[in-house]
């Protein structure tokens, strides 16, 4: 038991510093159970229930945001606010509920993940690399309905393993004129409803299998991906508005060959 609870936390750990960059922390989850070996609970419930730490972590870093969308509710900029994660939440939350079974049965495998680290690299290079980007917007409040409607269609995407909620959000958001602080703030607050859904979900799932030795794994994972999701996001927030993502690209690609390679 001490060993499976050493494994939760590295899972954690993993996780949170994973979650927020363009890597794909779902892919990082499944190979790290692979390779240390980690199957104390079935159906990939702690590598998904785990993420909602991540989520906190945001929550706790932008209270301030969140706290203000609460208190000024009746505000127009707020409800517009309110209104463009929930029509970006909408794709996932409808894709998902309906083929959840099948996405796990059909996607969660090492093949794909190295096919989809890959692929997502060589599209984030070439986004990179793209010339004469018109930027249209520079803020969150200046987000349209019909663009955070296609961001939620970009995140319908990272359901397949090692495509990256954060990376298809956020490239998504660039090829639609946001800049890179607006797409990325706004695949941050798109994740607090998109990962809650998808935890509390799968803990419905499979709670008739879940011990309580399960839920103490799952709650020292959650802790971990907290504490370590806090250390990345302000990092990666500074890191974006400086830079591009082709070294995140590349990474994907070495990563993914590497998981065809050894592992799938």
């Amino acid at each position: 038991m001490l060993v499976d609870l050493f494994k939760a936390i590295f899972l954690g750990i993993v996780e949170g510093l994973t979650e927020f960059i363009p890597v794909s922390s779902t892919a990082h989850l499944l190979l790290s159970s692979y390779l240390i070996d980690f199957n104390s609970i079935e159906n990939n419930v702690l590598e998904i229930v785990i993420q909602f730490g991540a989520i906190l972590a945001i929550a706790v870093i932008y209270w301030r945001k969140i706290f203000d969308v609460v208190i000024n509710f009746k505000e127009k900029s707020q409800q517009k606010f309110i209104l463009n994660i929930i029509l970006a939440f909408i794709p996932a939350a409808i894709i998902g509920g309906i083929f959840h079974s099948a996405i796990k049965a059909v996607f969660f495998s090492n093949y794909t993940i190295g096919v989809a680290l890959i692929i997502g690299g060589f599209i984030m290079i070439m986004v990179e690399k793209k010339k004469h980007r018109i930027v249209t917007t520079n803020d969150l409040d200046e987000i349209k309905p019909l663009n955070a409607f296609y961001i939620g269609l970009f995140q319908c995407i990272a359901m397949i393993p090692g495509v990256s909620r954060s990376g298809a959000t956020i490239i998504g958001g660039i090829l639609l004129g946001f800049n890179r602080k607006t797409a990325t703030e706004f695949s941050f607050f798109l994740a607090i409803p998109t990962i809650a859904a998808a935890s509390f979900y799968d803990l419905y799932k499979n709670a008739a299998n879940l011990t309580f030795n399960n839920m103490e794994l799952i709650l020292v994972g959650l802790l971990a991906s907290f504490f370590s999701a806090i250390l990345v996001v302000k990092w990666f927030l500074n890191f974006v508005s400086k830079y591009n993502f082709i070294g995140f690209g590349i990474y994907r690609i070495i990563v993914g060959i590497l998981v065809l390679l050894f592992i799938s």
